[in-house]
């Protein structure tokens, strides 16, 4: 079991943000101790804080006195709400703070069931209780607790090697974990500066992104829903809101990252590398498959967005090496869509590398000399000139006889 320990000044903003999830049936209230409880597994937040600041004196000797901590047991331990309130009881007595007023909350947001606990660190007098080596006797606190009640060890190990993350696949069931896994793995790994390279990114992995927003309790909101999608890119399955995985997946959090990602890419010039290494690959390539084949032995993917005719409108380039995810237009305007479109697009029909010409006589001859233009059409269309093949016999004597007519016709004008 895992117990994170965060002391500030904000007891208020404990209390919303876990009273919040409990209301919005994300979770419950297990039990409080001075704090007045319905019963009903929810919380009036107003309330609870004019509770909590009941117990404290006018007089306090520290900045800091909230305390909220939350106690993480192993994802294959199946507790109950009786023996995750007995734990958290516990885990409080031992810790010093087991006559304090406090609320433990049960977090249902994700797979991995946990518990948060909102109390102070300061007595009725205002003296702050002792905390010296505090995480140290929490840390101790945890491991007698994880062999009393037979619970998996839980602290937290660096892993060596990272299973890749795979496509979610609906079929398989338990969409929400799928997504959510996803989610973790590519979290604070890539940088994008828009929902758009967002989306993109997400959607290697079968997933896709909304923005949604409304009207609750009188304030206006925003936030995502994520949703699984199939091969075509249309979505499948029930969609699942940002909540139900965790605020750095929300709509907030979001946008956070957006501009420091803006400034990262600024600072670090990452997106010159990726820049290049597309730009080598159209210089070898002109079909989009081998265009794609060649980013992906590199490691970038580029998720291409097209028409129903097949006409490209927008380019995306993952960079995993870098963890840029870049729109084309945004590295250049060779790399925008429309350029993309046109590297790509078929060739032109055109004039054809040979011709079938009639047996040269006389009386052509005399007639094609005296076609006005004449002189430039050789030049344009290059189909006599001396480097032009395909050509036989016949053609070269014929053009060779042109231009000895031709300077003919000069020198008698001289004259």
């Amino acid at each position: 079991m895992v117990a994170k320990i965060n002391v500030g000044s904000s007891l208020y903003g404990a209390l919303a943000y876990n009273g919040e999830k409990v209301n919005e049936g994300q979770g419950r209230l297990l039990a409080t101790n001075r704090i007045f409880d319905e019963g009903t597994g929810r919380l009036d937040i107003r309330q609870a804080a004019e509770d909590f600041a009941r117990c404290l004196p006018e007089q306090v000797r520290t900045a800091k006195p909230a305390v909220h901590i939350s106690l993480n047991p192993h994802p294959d331990d199946r507790l109950g709400d009786t023996e995750l309130t007995a734990i958290a009881e516990e885990y409080l007595a031992r810790l010093g703070y087991g006559d304090q007023p406090y609320a433990i909350f049960k977090h249902e947001d994700i797979d991995r069931h946990h518990v948060h606990i909102v109390t102070l660190c300061v007595d009725e007098q205002g003296k702050k209780i002792g905390d010296s080596f505090l995480h140290r006797r929490s840390k101790n606190i945890t491991r007698a607790l994880e062999q009393q009640y037979g619970l998996h060890p839980a602290e937290r190990k660096r892993q060596t090697q990272r299973e890749p993350l795979r496509r979610v696949d609906a079929a398989q069931g338990d969409v929400k974990k799928q997504i959510g896994n996803v989610l973790k793995g590519i979290s604070g790994k890539y940088r994008f500066q828009s929902l758009g390279e967002y989306r993109a990114l997400l959607s290697l992995y079968g997933i896709t992104v909304e923005e949604c927003r409304g009207e609750m309790r009188g304030r206006e909101y925003h936030g995502f829903v994520y949703s699984a999608i199939d091969a075509q890119g249309e979505k499948v399955g029930t969609p699942i809101k940002a909540s139900r995985f965790g605020k750095r997946y929300g709509y907030e959090a979001f946008g956070r990252w957006c501009e420091t990602s803006k400034v990262q890419i600024k600072k670090q010039k990452t997106g010159d590398m990726t820049k290049a290494t597309v730009l080598a690959a159209m210089r070898r390539t002109k079909e989009r498959t081998e265009f794609v084949a060649a980013l992906e032995a590199k490691g970038v993917d580029v998720v291409l967005r097209e028409t129903d005719t097949g006409r490209i409108y927008g380019a995306t380039f993952i960079d995993h090496r870098t963890g840029c995810v870049l729109n084309g237009s945004r590295m250049g305007k060779e790399l925008s869509a429309n350029a993309l479109q046109e590297h790509f697009a078929p060739p032109a029909p055109g004039i054809p590398l040979s011709i079938d010409l009639p047996q040269p006589t006389a009386e052509m001859a005399d007639n094609t000399s005296q076609a006005a233009g004449y002189e430039e059409l050789p030049d344009a269309l290059g189909l006599f000139s001396p480097s032009a093949g395909g050509a036989d016999a016949e053609e070269q004597a014929f053009m060779h006889e042109m231009q000895r007519r031709k300077k003919k016709k000069r020198k008698h004008r001289k004259i």
